[in-house]
């Protein structure tokens, strides 16, 4: 886990979103301060429509603020342009969605090399499906693979490059408990083995027992920010 007394690695000042829908302005975000440290999991709890997909969006570049700065080490990520923002994220993020985002006429291994191809000192495809447990199923096709399987070579896709920031975006929001409880222990895997920060989304407050900090967002503020205690194994997580 991280130290507090550690150097933030991405850190967020009065960050603000306002989608405007025809004539009325809808208010995504009010003013969000946020720091991620190195090596840490940090779970990202609210309900529906909290804000914390755009906020996640924001700090992963795919998506600028209205207002407020967003700094990754010495970069300031809400002033970089479209060219700077594609880098920061080739080079520093990977994404993890809530449905996989597969293509389908690929195998496992040949999804995986997609990021591999276009990073600078990626894993071998087959290294980061061993590391989610598929190193047996690595020329399968989507087709062929359970949902929670698919999950995996999505995530074995944003880990292969290596990426210093992973965004999890509801991970398991589309599996049934037991198939979610193992990909988030593949996440944990990750964090641990890999030192890579990592951000997980989720409503669904059980599973913030296996963060190290849970932030607590609602109505696009954050309402709490908090280390736990004593985090829990995902094997140990119910739902």
């Amino acid at each position: 886990m991280a130290e507090e007394s550690a150097a933030a690695v991405l850190v967020a000042r009065g960050l603000t979103k306002i989608y405007r829908m025809g004539e009325v302005d809808v208010v995504a975000l009010r003013g969000i301060d946020l720091e991620l440290y190195e090596g840490e999991l940090v779970v990202l709890l609210g309900a529906s429509g909290s804000g914390k997909s755009t906020l996640l969006n924001i700090l992963g570049g795919l998506d600028g603020p209205t207002a407020g700065e967003v700094r990754w080490r010495e970069h300031d990520l809400s002033i970089a342009d479209d060219a700077a923002l594609t880098s920061y994220r080739r080079e520093h993020v990977g994404f993890v969605f809530q449905f996989y985002n597969l293509i389908p006429s690929l195998t496992a291994r040949e999804n995986v090399a997609l990021v591999t191809e276009i990073a600078d000192a990626p894993m071998e495809p087959s290294e980061a499906l061993d590391l989610v447990g598929l190193g047996a199923r690595m020329d399968h096709f989507p087709s062929q693979l359970s949902g929670g399987e698919q999950q995996r070579v999505a995530i074995a896709r944003a880990v292969a490059k290596r990426p210093d920031l992973l965004l999890c975006d509801e991970p398991t929001g589309a599996l049934d408990f037991a198939t979610g409880r193992l990909v988030l222990d593949v996440i944990a895997q990750v964090n641990r083995e890999l030192g890579t920060t990592t951000v997980l989304i989720t409503h669904n407050a059980p599973i913030a027992r296996m963060a190290d900090r849970v932030v607590t967002m609602s109505d696009g503020l954050i309402k709490s920010d908090e280390r736990n205690a004593a985090k829990v194994a995902p094997e140990a997580l119910s739902w």
